[in-house]
């Protein structure tokens, strides 16, 4: 092992919209409990720019309060709460070069991808996270405590990966976790065991003790629609509302909490305007939309599906398929083996739209899956698609995928839109067409270890989602071209190279032809991150 140095280069977000390129932060010492993680590579991340924005209001960025004791977050050097500069950087893969007397999981030389969503720290509204409160890898060297990584039930947020596949190829299992994972998240069908229930209702509440009968909640409270202004402040596990009054229902969904259902039951009646929601809690709080035309809420709750996954012979929309998430949505569904599907791919650029399809359609072609691209800013399109994943975080256009959605459908948001952002959405053709609503944040070492699967499997490339490559040098372009949307792809980091400036793939041939030589076809491959790191 190389000598550690007591000095690294890293990136450091210092307050709102403030970035800095240090090349003399510490190389923080290793306490009992942790371990020293050099750096191979980190990609960035759309949602890394949301932290950069927000900084200290960010969710993740406040205190953990809940999971750690208090004393061994005062042992963590990169514990950096509140206003307290950070590095960010969730998307990393890293070797373990020296550990604490008291880790027990790990050992020096473990190759490591890490999973920064750690659920069991908690900070008053999310997680604590790698990359966030705790300081992440867009740094060469990252102390990691142990008692962090490791979940009170076993889980470990650090997974072993072989020397086998490329840094990038491990670096972006993160983000094709995140789609993964928006596929897999189980969704519930019936009214919350021991849950609060609000049943709303002027008169009578048909299926109601049926609805409540095969799982029951802890508590049910019942108020008249008059009554409704009476409980801001509080919320819900579960909404039953008998009515089709549109301002109710935006009143009522204001009390859903994290993970809860509403279920608007109709009784004959119609919804007489678009509704305002708050699709941002949609994907950040998975709050969902429900209802039936009839009486019976539990008409409402049984069109709710497992999970989000594709279905035999779905006609599928991809809305923003041309983008880094896009096309990793695009080749799951192609590589996904579900009989029958068709897939539409989306953006509003030509020249993207034909990448997309350079990089699908060899996939596509050898499995038989029919695939389409469409520019919407020149050709609408039809109503009718029975599965669509929308990547770009506008309100309207989320509402627009509703009114292209067929009876049956499951609506993605994928996109992260803050949560507190109202869109205008049809709730009266989403019950009657029974147009399923989700939305996820993140994903879970499951759904890494499903990536890192299909990886050794072959059934995908993470490679092909890569555009460019970068030194600390290149950052902030890099950055700057995730916020303007100007990348065709991921982008990334190398932190152990200083002086290497933003590199697309497409120009490696004027810039890096030693590189470029080692491409296939124009995707990375590991034999292009060797030279790269060679400097041959």
């Amino acid at each position: 092992m190389s000598q550690i140095p007591a000095k690294q280069h890293a990136i450091q977000i210092v307050g709102v919209d403030e970035i800095v390129v240090n090349d003399s932060k510490p190389v923080d010492e290793v306490g009992p409990h942790q371990m020293l993680l050099q750096v191979e590579a980190c990609g960035i991340c759309f949602s890394d720019t949301k932290l950069l924005h927000a900084f200290d209001s960010h969710p993740r960025k406040a205190e953990v309060v809940e999971g750690i004791a208090a004393e061994a977050l005062a042992e963590i050097p990169g514990y950096k709460p509140g206003a307290l500069a950070t590095v960010p950087g969730h998307e990393p893969v890293g070797r373990i070069v020296q550990v604490g007397d008291q880790v027990t999981h790990f050992k020096e030389g473990d190759r490591v991808l890490v999973q920064a969503d750690w659920k069991h720290l908690r900070t008053p509204k999310s997680n604590g996270a790698f990359g966030y409160n705790f300081e992440g890898a867009l740094q060469e060297y990252v102390v990691i405590d142990e008692r962090c990584v490791i979940s009170p039930s076993g889980e470990e947020f650090l997974i072993h990966v072989t020397d086998g596949p490329s840094a990038a190829a491990v670096g972006l299992i993160e983000p094709w976790a995140t789609v993964e994972g928006s596929y897999a998240w189980a969704e519930r069908n019936h009214v919350l065991d021991d849950g609060d229930l609000l049943v709303v209702s002027d008169g009578e509440t048909p299926g109601l003790k049926d609805l409540t009968a095969g799982h029951v909640p802890g508590e049910i409270v019942t108020i008249a629609p008059a009554d409704v202004d009476a409980l801001v402040g509080q919320s819900f596990d579960d909404i039953v509302y008998y009515g089709a009054d549109a301002e109710v229902i935006e009143k009522l969904a204001a009390l859903l909490g994290t993970r809860s259902v509403m279920c608007v039951v109709l009784g004959g009646s119609t919804i007489d305007r678009k509704v305002a929601l708050d699709i941002g809690r949609v994907h950040y709080d998975f709050i969902r939309f429900v209802g039936t035309t009839g009486d019976d809420p539990a008409e409402g709750y049984a069109w709710i599906p497992a999970n989000g996954d594709l279905r035999d012979g779905d006609n599928i929309a991809i809305m923003g398929a041309a983008g880094p998430m896009g096309l990793m949505h695009t080749m799951r569904a192609v590589t996904s083996g579900v009989p029958g599907i068709r897939v539409t791919g989306t953006d509003l650029n030509d020249d993207r739209l034909e990448h997309l399809a350079a990089t699908v359609d060899p996939v596509a072609e050898e499995r038989g899956v029919s695939v389409t691209y469409i520019n919407t800013g020149t050709t609408a399109l039809e109503p009718g698609y029975t599965h669509i994943s929308c990547m770009v975080p506008v309100p309207a256009v989320v509402s627009q995928a509703v009114d292209l959605a067929g009876d049956g459908a499951i609506l993605n948001a994928f996109a992260g839109i803050p949560a507190g952002t109202l869109g205008e959405f049809d709730l009266q053709g989403i019950i009657e067409r029974h147009v399923f609503m989700l939305g996820t944040s993140g994903s879970d070492v499951s759904d890494m270890r499903t990536v890192l699967r299909k990886i050794e499997e072959g059934i995908i490339d993470t490679h092909i989602s890569l555009d460019a490559v970068t030194g600390m040098a290149g950052f902030r372009d890099a950055i700057d071209s995730v916020i303007n949307r100007t990348s065709g792809g991921k982008i990334m980091v190398y932190p152990m190279l200083h002086d290497l400036p933003l590199t697309r793939l497409v120009d490696m041939g004027d810039k890096l032809p030693h590189v470029a030589a080692k491409l296939s076809d124009g995707i990375w491959t590991k034999e292009a991150e060797e030279a790269l790191l060679a400097g041959e």
